[in-house]
């Protein structure tokens, strides 16, 4: 793959960069059953890109349920801290990332994870020398599928957008980056699946 067209590059973390995923679902898992909320592991897959407390406001919304939104996000992040190994490298966008480093690329990271969960998972995974700047859940209040996740890494960087190039796991995060006016790689399972076009 060349990215030498572009002047920065924008990886999501959790399920693109970083096989996180499971390990979020998983927390998802045991605050459902500790709060007898029924658990569809497919609906919170395609919830990915989302914050924590996104992600609760819609399954409360989904089930009609009667429990305060910041109750149960805590609830998932407490059992997410407890998980020791939260995800191997993704090895395609591994050779991205180091292409990027290689050239002389600035890379960043957008991500819909809370800024502690997503400084252990990139250190625990040896990637922060790699990195030239990240934004959290965090650092933005309109997250994906929103642009500014995106829009601010891009300023971190010093780079205009269209001259970024973000690669990304669910469609939230590719509707993001076409927001911000980027082009946007769809990852499928650590592979690149599908080129999307900003202009488009």
């Amino acid at each position: 793959m060349d990215i030498s067209k572009y002047k920065a590059v924008i990886f999501d973390m959790d399920g693109t960069l970083v096989d996180s995923m499971p390990a979020h679902i998983y927390a998802w898992q045991l605050t459902c059953e500790a709060h007898n909320i029924p658990f569809n592991r497919d609906w919170f897959y395609t919830m990915g890109g989302s914050p924590t407390l996104n992600t609760a406001k819609a399954l409360i919304e989904k089930y009609q349920l009667d429990v305060d939104p910041v109750y149960l996000a805590e609830s998932k992040l407490h059992y997410f801290d407890d998980i020791t190994h939260k995800g191997e490298v993704i090895t395609g966008t591994f050779d991205v990332l180091k292409q990027a480093k290689s050239k002389g690329i600035p890379t960043a990271i957008g991500t819909g994870c809370q800024r502690r969960h997503t400084e252990e998972i990139l250190t625990s995974a040896g990637l922060m020398p790699y990195l030239d700047a990240i934004v959290t859940a965090n650092d933005v209040t309109q997250h994906k599928p929103l642009p500014e996740t995106f829009l601010l890494a891009a300023q971190k960087l010093g780079i205009a957008a269209q001259d970024c190039v973000v690669f990304e796991d669910t469609e939230l995060g590719c509707q993001a980056a076409k927001a911000a006016g980027m082009d946007c790689y769809l990852v499928a399972g650590g592979e690149m699946k599908e080129f999307r076009s900003a202009n488009i």
